[in-house]
């Protein structure tokens, strides 16, 4: 049962929302499941809240089968762009989702690419807005799956580097998920790139275990630390959410309906910190669904931060809920 909405009649923009199919691979890192544009926008009616668009962030479905590797990654756009003209029709509700389109290409390509980045402009259209780079990286692994070392230390690469000046001339912008830990190659990438405009997803996970393990105050401590310090980077923005995901399993292997009250209360910290670092005019929520799922339902998320920011001023909600998001990825508002 979907919780009712604290406030229906707010427009929201989200600003991190996935589309895929993911079939059967023993293993694997998210279980066998399809979520296309009709069933997001079954999740968001059943919802009760007032989503205006949704952006799609990559995810690494519905690659092409064959071409040269490094253009492999468009067909995802191809997919979503294909995915919001359904949601254009308006057969599926008034959300406009996919609206903008976040794909992947590898920037340590450097100057080379540009092509990827062509190809996408290309395939998406006005939707395709940037591309996000995953270098979430732990000890603990995740999803059931050991971690990638050899990400720590990419963003400083000169190769990379090269990459992001290239995505900023062409005036596209730049997702990031990370651990807490690695915040500070964020910080040297927006320093060394301050024409390129920056998103940190998910507040920049912080990471609660491994070496971190029982001691939660001080990876707490150690991350506002290092949201204040990249905070001071004017191009950079900041995400609240993907706090709901279960990270010790496949995602889809878990699901539990949390209140939205309880979540206030459980997320309050460190939203509350987000937000005196960054001020709402730099910072957006994000559902982060389906992962977010395995916590709560989308309605119960959404209320969460409503509960949470409930005597912020109407102009500070409006940007943490849709301006911020709006302005970042070129939306515009009605």
């Amino acid at each position: 049962m979907e919780e009712l909405p604290i406030e229906p009649g707010r427009a929201i923009i989200d600003p991190h929302l996935h589309l895929w199919e993911v079939f059967d691979a023993p293993g694997g890192a998210i279980m066998p499941q399809r979520f296309f544009t009709p069933d997001a926008a079954a999740m968001i009616a059943a919802s009760g809240h007032n989503i205006s668009h949704t952006v799609f962030l990559e995810c690494g479905t519905m690659y092409r089968a064959a071409g040269p590797r490094e253009l492999r990654c468009v067909g995802e756009t191809e997919f979503v762009r294909g995915q919001a003209a359904m949601a254009d029709s308006g057969h599926y509700g008034p959300a406009r989702i996919g609206h903008r389109i976040v794909g992947m290409a590898d920037l340590t390509l450097g100057e080379r690419v540009a092509d990827v980045l062509e190809a996408h402009v290309e395939a998406g259209g006005v939707r395709f807005r940037g591309i996000r780079t995953r270098m979430a990286s732990r000890e603990a692994g995740m999803f059931g799956h050991a971690c990638n070392p050899a990400l720590h230390g990419v963003l400083a690469r000169p190769e990379f580097l090269a990459g992001a000046r290239v995505l900023a001339k062409m005036d596209l912008s730049l997702d990031v998920w990370m651990f807490h830990p690695q915040l500070h190659e964020l910080v040297g990438l927006a320093d060394a790139v301050p024409d390129l405009a920056i998103v940190l997803d998910h507040i920049g996970t912080p990471d609660l275990l491994g070496p971190y393990a029982g001691r939660e105050d001080e990876a707490f401590a150690e991350w506002s630390a290092a949201l204040t310090a990249l905070a001071k980077r004017p191009n950079v923005a900041i995400k609240i959410g993907g706090m709901g995901m279960d990270m010790d399993g496949a995602i889809g292997s878990v699901q539990r309906n949390q209140s939205s009250g309880i979540l206030a209360e459980l997320w309050r910290p460190r939203i509350e910190t987000c937000i005196a670092a960054f001020g709402p005019s730099r910072v957006m929520f994000e559902s982060n669904f389906p992962p977010d799922n395995a916590t709560a339902s989308y309605g119960a998320t959404w209320n969460a931060f409503l509960r949470v920011v409930a005597n912020y001023s109407e102009s500070e909600k409006d940007a943490l809920f849709r301006r911020t998001a709006a302005q970042f990825y070129r939306i515009d508002l009605d």
